[in-house]
């Protein structure tokens, strides 16, 4: 793999993120496009082992594009900083909670676990599910094998409502975790971590020690009939 000529790439493209340098430079991002798909593939042949949900995915499946296809009318850039993929069942879209890597310069690779853009259904989903559960989903946010991989647990500094979501009184016990907005636990890489020889199997293990809580997450998704 090719990493430190994709992290190189990323780091000339966040200084020259425009559609005519990119024309320019075509052949390097194609390169470095072959070294994030390669890093992808060999997470994917040794990921269905720990969670075989995600068997059978395919690069095409799970990564992600360059481009930007929703940006604003006030932001200036493209493309994307960062290259990475979704894993999970269904591909990158699926409507399901998964795990997120995430290659960029500068010590900002990342891997996260979970869900960080839920649909509507799931949202209220897995906020049920806490209200369920509460004692299981503390147990395993919670987990000493999760917070060896993602030491700052679930996110908690994401967007969130400032009132109980509806339907969940004020004074549930539970009520901090119900008002989230996105259920996931992350961490980042420096670029010596990517570059070292056991960074696949880093990647790995974290998804590993995530699948309990992702699992919890996933079982509230009533399954099609």
């Amino acid at each position: 793999m090719e990493l430190e000529y994709l992290l190189n790439f990323l780091a000339r493209l966040a200084a020259n993120n425009t559609t005519a340098w990119m024309a320019e430079h075509r052949p390097d991002y194609q390169r470095a496009r072959a070294a994030c798909t390669e890093l992808v593939r060999q997470v994917l042949t040794r990921v269905a082992a720990v969670d075989p949900d995600l068997a059978n995915l395919t690069t095409t499946d799970v990564m992600f594009r360059l481009h930007k296809n929703d940006r604003a009318h006030r932001d200036p850039e493209p493309y994307k900083r960062r290259m990475g993929a979704g894993l999970k069942r269904g591909g990158r879209h699926a409507p399901r909670a998964g795990y997120f890597l995430a290659i960029q310069p500068e010590g900002r690779s990342w891997l996260g676990a979970g869900t960080f853009h839920p649909t509507p259904e799931l949202l209220a989903a897995i906020r049920q599910e806490i209200h369920y559960s509460g004692d299981e989903f503390h147990r395993l946010r919670q987990a000493p094998e999760l917070l060896r991989y993602f030491p700052d647990g679930i996110d908690t500094t994401g967007p969130q409502l400032t009132r109980p979501p509806r339907g969940y009184a004020a004074t549930d016990s539970d009520v901090a975790w119900l008002r989230l907005k996105t259920f996931g636990v992350g961490r980042f890489y420096s670029d010596a971590e990517v570059l070292a020889p056991g960074f696949v199997d880093e990647v790995v293990a974290g998804i590993a020690a995530a699948r309990p809580l992702v699992d919890f997450f996933n079982a509230a998704i009533p399954e099609p009939a």
